[in-house]
């Protein structure tokens, strides 16, 4: 029973150590989320907890779509998205170029019914990782705030790529301000597909932006 209560921890040491590999010139900062996948799955697991409530229902969908107030939320990140590269198409166009280095190790950009696959599990895993799992975890502890100012802070520095350090800077916090609201998307929801949905969508709107128009 310990070894099942220590579990969590050691999974946020590890995540949060993979989210500074990127800065310390190690491209393996995704990995942490396939470490906080895989611990959701076996803390489920372990804790024989059923879909139901455990921050990825399926069948709760439905249900928390038709909430409007949730929309204001999932369309936010778009939002944020659009002032990003609005303000930096006029004042950091190699903002574009960053970006565009940065998501293409994991998106293929030359085909665009498989990026938009990858996208979608993409948005699915860092939503399950970062937020049903590492989130979750962290509340237990923390209050909702600091919950999601540190697990922002650590999601933001994962998405950290070499380059000038306005750019980089400036990246980093529209990602840092995404994450909180996907966090708090989860946190009205306690559902990973909801956030997921609103990660999807925002990240296919920048990828049409930046790749097509």
């Amino acid at each position: 029973m310990q070894e099942i209560k220590k579990m969590p921890l050691i999974a946020i040491i590890i995540m949060t150590t993979l989210s500074f590999a990127n800065v310390l010139g190690y491209k393996i900062a995704g990995a942490a989320v396939i470490v906080g996948v895989v611990f959701f799955f076996i803390h489920k697991a372990l804790e024989k907890q059923v879909f139901k409530g455990s921050g990825l229902d399926i069948r709760a969908i439905r249900t928390d779509i038709k909430e409007k107030s949730i929309w204001f939320w999932i369309s936010l990140p778009i939002i944020m998205d659009a002032i990003s590269i609005t303000t930096s198409k006029l004042f950091l166009p190699e903002y574009i170029e960053h970006v565009l280095t940065r998501t293409e190790i994991f998106v293929s950009f030359d085909w665009i019914v498989i990026a938009i696959f990858q996208l979608a599990f993409l948005a699915l895993g860092e939503e399950i990782a970062w937020r049903a799992f590492f989130q979750t975890q962290l509340n237990k502890i923390l209050s909702i705030a600091p919950t999601l100012l540190i697990s922002s802070v650590l999601f933001a520095i994962g998405h950290f790529n070499q380059g000038d350090p306005v750019i980089v800077l400036y990246d980093i916090f529209f990602v840092f301000v995404n994450s909180v609201l996907y966090g708090v998307i989860f946190y009205k929801t306690n559902n990973a597909w909801i956030s997921a949905i609103s990660h999807f969508i925002a990240n296919l709107f920048s990828l049409i932006v930046l790749v097509f128009l």
